[in-house]
């Protein structure tokens, strides 16, 4: 049975909120609350890499994600993510991984706000990982994107592809 291996770094879907004060702030992450609540019955391994704004993540957080996935046994791999940065990391890792499919995720709402993307976002993420063929993608509100194709449109707030054409080969 394929087993999928999920990184976790942080950003906006692990984020928690201080009624008190209104600061958003990490704790731990919710992806087993999550997969238990989205009664998944997919064999998953969680790993919590770091928990981090991705705002705040640097090229020392990215070799580490990077070298997390080299070291995943798994050929599957789904990465949570805060979204200002994905971008950058996903082509970061596509340019270094060829054999294995990772597909980063996200949320634009934190999942404790009861009205997050997040669910969404990580199944998706998680069905993608499973039928893609290897390479890097982005997987947000039920769309897939290349790393090599793909930007955060910020007045939208959404991804959409970037400016790159990727080739497609028919069979």
């Amino acid at each position: 049975m394929m087993k999928v291996r999920i990184l976790i770094t942080g950003g906006t879907f692990d984020k928690e909120y201080n009624e008190l004060d209104g600061r958003l702030f990490f704790r731990k992450t919710h992806l087993p609350e999550i997969l238990r609540l989205g009664r998944c019955k997919l064999n998953t391994g969680i790993t919590e890499l770091m928990m981090i704004d991705s705002l705040r993540m640097t090229a020392k957080h990215r070799q580490a994600i990077l070298n997390a996935c080299r070291k995943c046994a798994e050929d599957r791999i789904v990465i949570t993510h805060g979204t200002d940065t994905m971008v950058e990391t996903a082509k970061l890792l596509g340019r270094s991984i060829a054999d294995k499919t990772v597909v980063l995720t996200g949320a634009m709402v934190p999942y404790q706000f009861g009205s997050s993307d997040g669910m969404f976002n990580l199944g998706s993420a998680l069905s993608f990982a499973q039928a893609l063929p290897y390479g890097v993608y982005i997987a947000m509100n039920g769309m897939i994107f290349h790393s090599e194709n793909v930007r955060k449109n910020k007045a939208k707030g959404e991804f959409e592809p970037g400016s790159q054409k990727i080739q497609k080969s028919r069979g």
